[in-house]
């Protein structure tokens, strides 16, 4: 049986696909970190912002983790990971980093096709599972910081979701494999968690959800990691613009209000901060059910059917774009982003339609990590 060639060292250097030369960061080098090679001089002063930052870790495993994997045929020899879709044609820099994390559990949820206007004892039932949901999704978020993986975040959630008696909601959910949706800059949704790092400059979205005694509680947010993600304008523009788009849909739930609605107030939002609304994802009602009916688009002029009544109990969860509003789908069949690569943010809040207007069952709470913050002011600008 022939023997495979040996896989050739590949350039470290962000969309890179050159073969490396025989370049070397002279910091990597004085610190003994292996294989920092590079394409070219060129190459290697574009990338300097992002690989300098690596020099204070020193340990070879965490710097292969920053980067994506060059090797993708098969698992790179010093690290075991891996792109298992080398063919497909991503829309930006992410990359998925495998293997996945074997799975924490193989429990399941029954699901059914059922719309409930809830009584007094299922809307309590939604109140504590919303607020533990909130716990989970705040521990996640303080543990949010360069460096850590997307896989760590989701045993963090898997974890405290198991302390508080409950299951993970996306875990199994129509062979979804993890317990929390980690989605970073152009990711729009269902990221799957895996073993790329945080860096400092990148967005991530938390999507958690519990089911507990009878009753699911969904929310989300994106937070900033680090300081450069807060001092880049047009991230913070997209990350605040969805921020607000979903404070302003909350401002109309109330009895009577259309469902179509909604798209409206959110899209002429987006588009006054030079955004762009997804289409693809909608809120959906949600209780003793994961995802049953209301559909809640986004979107202006949608053709939703229906309004809100009291005892309703549905999420609005409104996913903004920088650039173009259509996304792709990776191979995994769950990871959508952008089509053209650029940032994405969400937000999302479950909410009950009271007699006399909403009541936000998933509310942040004082001491809840990450908030809203200002649009820093660009060079050059007084």
């Amino acid at each position: 049986m022939a023997e495979e060639p040996p896989t050739k060292r590949k350039c470290l250097g962000a969309d890179c696909d050159n073969d490396a030369g025989t370049l070397q960061c002279p910091k990597c080098l004085s610190l003994g970190i292996k294989d920092s090679f590079f394409c070219s001089q060129d190459c290697f002063k574009k990338n300097w912002n992002t690989h300098k930052s690596m020099h204070g870790k020193t340990e070879t495993s965490i710097f292969h983790r920053f980067f994506t994997p060059k090797v993708v045929s098969k698992p790179d020899p010093e690290t075991g990971y891996f792109n298992p879709f080398p063919s497909f044609s991503f829309t930006g820099p992410l990359r998925p980093v495998y293997p996945l994390s074997p799975r924490r559990t193989s429990g399941r949820i029954a699901r059914a096709n059922k719309i409930e206007l809830l009584d007094a004892k299922a809307q309590d039932g939604m109140r504590k599972v919303c607020r533990l949901a909130r716990e989970v999704l705040d521990i996640a978020a303080a543990a949010v910081r360069p460096g850590i993986t997307t896989d760590e975040i989701d045993e963090i959630v898997h974890n405290a979701c198991i302390e508080r008696n409950s299951y993970p909601s996306p875990l199994n959910y129509n062979h979804f494999p993890k317990s929390v949706c980690t989605s970073l800059n152009e990711v729009i949704c269902h990221g799957i968690p895996d073993k790329r790092i945080l860096i400092d400059g990148d967005i991530i979205n938390l999507d958690v959800t519990l089911y507990h005694e009878g009753f699911h509680g969904d929310l989300n947010e994106t937070y900033y990691v680090g300081d450069r993600a807060k001092a880049d304008p047009d991230t913070v523009r997209v990350v605040e613009a969805a921020r607000e788009c979903l404070e302003e849909a909350i401002k109309l739930v109330k009895p009577g209000t259309l469902f179509r609605e909604f798209g409206n107030v959110i899209e002429k939002h987006a588009k006054s901060k030079n955004c762009s609304v997804i289409r693809t994802y909608v809120g959906h009602g949600i209780n003793s059910i994961f995802h049953c009916p209301p559909n809640i688009p986004h979107y202006a002029r949608n053709k939703a059917v229906g309004e809100c009544k009291p005892g309703m109990t549905f999420t609005i969860e409104p996913m903004i774009a920088l650039g173009k509003y259509r996304d792709v789908t990776w191979p995994d069949n769950w990871t959508s982003t952008t089509i053209d690569g650029k940032k994405t943010a969400q937000f999302e809040h479950t909410l009950l339609v009271t007699e006399t207007g909403v009541e936000v069952l998933t509310a942040r709470q004082p001491n809840s990590p990450g908030g809203a913050i200002s649009l820093p002011v660009a060079n050059g600008e007084a």
